[in-house]
This record gives structure tokens, sequence and C-alpha cells, in this order.
């Protein structure tokens, strides 16, 4: 993880930007997918409540090379800046970058309910408490390739690290152990 490509999107008064970056982000998660790539990672470097204009993509010198050689953002570029590859500079934290998942959903409860092992009453509870505990964490709204169905992927920040920690990246940039580099 020793380079880095900023994307900074640009202010549109037309596109909202959580939809830019929601856009951007599909594109990104496709050729990840397209490359069978587990050594890119990704990082959101402006995010306070919502993810932020600005995204980081961290790998070494080849997978990002591979990736740009995928021309992925295409006419999305429009509304981007796109910074060179560049160095990670040398005094840097580190901070893993990962998926945040509820463990109460609603298709959780159907299953639930459908096989029997919760009663009608239960059930209330299960959907007051799931509407108590929702997720606070900053989110991206894909659309699933398969059924066409809009979801959200919640993304949770880690604590900041002196050391990075190795690992591999799954097709989102994301990690439940491997680091990126964080810095402003």
């Amino acid at each position: 993880m020793n380079y880095f490509i900023e994307i900074t999107l640009l202010p549109d008064p037309e596109l909202k930007e959580t939809v830019l970056l929601n856009s951007v982000y599909i594109r990104f998660h496709k050729a990840l997918f397209d490359l069978r790539s587990t050594s890119i990672g990704i990082s959101f470097p402006k995010y306070k409540v919502t993810l932020g204009s600005v995204l980081r993509i961290h790998g070494d010198k080849a997978s990002l090379n591979d990736l740009q050689g995928l021309n992925w953002i295409g006419s999305l570029s429009d509304y981007c800046q796109i910074g060179d590859m560049t160095s990670v500079p040398v005094e840097v934290k580190f901070r893993n970058v990962s998926r945040s998942q509820s463990t109460m959903t609603q298709s959780k409860l159907k299953r639930l309910l459908k096989r029997g092992s919760i009663t009608e009453e239960e059930a209330q509870d299960y959907l007051a408490k799931m509407f108590i505990t929702r997720m606070d964490d900053p989110y991206v709204e894909l659309m699933s390739g398969s059924s066409g169905h809009k979801y959200r992927r919640y993304i949770k920040f880690g604590e900041l690290l002196d050391v990075p920690v190795a690992g591999s990246f799954d097709q989102f940039g994301l990690s439940k152990t491997a680091t990126v580099p964080w810095f402003d």
C-alpha cells in the first residue's frame, strides 16, 4: 500500500454529492470485481457524517496501474478531479476501513418467522429493537447487479494505528483486518 490515487468529487448544482459518490463507488466495485482484486483498498479521508467528497484508492503500483487501465470511471470523470498515482507520505497513521452490518434486519425477521423460531409477539419486540438500534455509520447506496434492488453498505472506520496491518481487501476495497494509510 505504498501508492494512492485521490479522486475529488466536483460540486455540481444538478447532481448531489452523495449520488455522485454512489455512482463512482459502484464503478469502483465493478472494476475490482473484473480484476478479481484483493490488494486494493479505499479510504474516505474527509468523512464526517457522510463519506465526504474525497476517495483515496490505495495499493501497490502494479495493482493501481491495472485498475487505471480499465478506464473504470468513464464518463463520471467529468464530475471528478482524478489525481496522479502518488507515493504515500512517510509520516502517516493507518486505519481499518470495513463494512458495518446490523445483526437485526427485516430479512432475518422474515426467516425467523418462516421457520417458527419466534412468535408474533416476539416479532413485535424484534421490530422495536431493530428500529432503536439503527445504523449511524456513513454509507454508500448501491444497486445489486443480480436483483436490481438498492441497498446500503455501511462503512466503519477503525482506530488510528501507528503501524500497518497486512491483509486482503474485498471487491468493495474494504477489509475486516487490513489497514490503509490515513493522512490529510
